[in-house]
């Protein structure tokens, strides 16, 4: 069983890098994996996932097409706070990217075990819960890089009703909520976690045919490796280090209103530190 905080990846490689994935299972993550190995199989890239069989048998893939042996695996609920910070407890050195991409839209509304809107939970506060957890470790590997996996689909999103209690439930209403949150998140992360040395950027990641975007009622017209292209290029290209607080999309700087609302931002950034 090859898990990153049992055997550790030993020694890196001199300019070799640590890479976390999360949502690494589905199809955009798993791509993002793969090209993130194949890039530069001196570096160490972990998958986190819910599912242990589904973990370890894309890390065998990954290894097998790329060739490289430094893939590892982490398990860990995303849309719980307490197995976040569990994962981060036992992280054993240095993190130079974190790429957020775990997410879900259940057609009816779910909660969490600490009750919890699931969509909110995972797409929003996963997302929240990861930076804080591992601010610390990446700022002991700056610089470093956060990376939120947003998307265009974005906008709904209510202060008041993050949780869907007193509207209606729609999945499709809620995922949109969750990805203008997240871009909203980056800027707010940005500007905390600039002086650290660790930038914080969002992107969309393409139209993946997935479970996901089934769940929404959509197709998906790109392939899971075009989908992966901006996160993986936000991870690896100059530009993911230089900017910070930014919104892309198809591999280009998007203007985000969302973004630019500070007022919303921020008050989004508060209710979220309340959980």
């Amino acid at each position: 069983m090859a898990i990153y905080s049992s055997k550790g990846p030993g020694k890196l490689a001199d300019g070799a890098r640590v890479a976390l994935v999360t949502g690494a299972t589905g199809a955009i993550g798993k791509a993002i994996a793969r090209q993130l190995a194949a890039n530069d199989p001196r570096s160490h890239v972990i998958l986190v996932g819910r599912d242990e069989q589904k973990a370890r048998a894309e890390v065998s893939d990954i290894r097998r097409s790329t060739g490289s042996e430094n893939v590892w695996y982490e398990i860990a609920n995303l849309a719980r706070k307490e197995e976040i910070e569990a994962l981060a407890a036992r992280w054993p050195g240095r993190l130079d990217i974190l790429i957020n991409n775990a997410a879900t839209s259940p057609k009816s509304r779910q909660e969490t075990p600490e009750g919890i809107e699931l969509q909110f939970a995972t797409n929003v506060l996963g997302y929240f819960w990861m930076a804080r957890a591992f601010e610390d470790i990446l700022a002991r590997s700056a610089p470093s890089r956060l990376i939120n996996v947003a998307s265009y689909w974005a906008g709904d999103l209510d202060l008041a009703d993050l949780e869907f209690k007193k509207r209606r439930y729609n999945n499709n209403t809620a995922y949109r909520q969750s990805k203008q949150a997240d871009r909203m998140l980056t800027a707010a992360l940005a500007e905390r976690l600039r002086p650290l040395g660790i930038s914080v950027n969002a992107c969309h990641p393409g139209d993946v045919n997935s479970r996901l975007s089934n769940d929404l009622g959509f197709g998906g017209h790109e392939s899971p490796g075009a989908g992966a292209r901006t996160p993986v290029w936000l991870a690896t290209a100059d530009i993911g280090q230089e900017a910070t607080g930014k919104y892309f999309e198809h591999e280009r700087e998007t203007p985000c209103r969302f973004m630019a609302d500070h007022r919303a931002v921020e008050a989004l950034y508060a209710i979220c530190l309340a959980y």
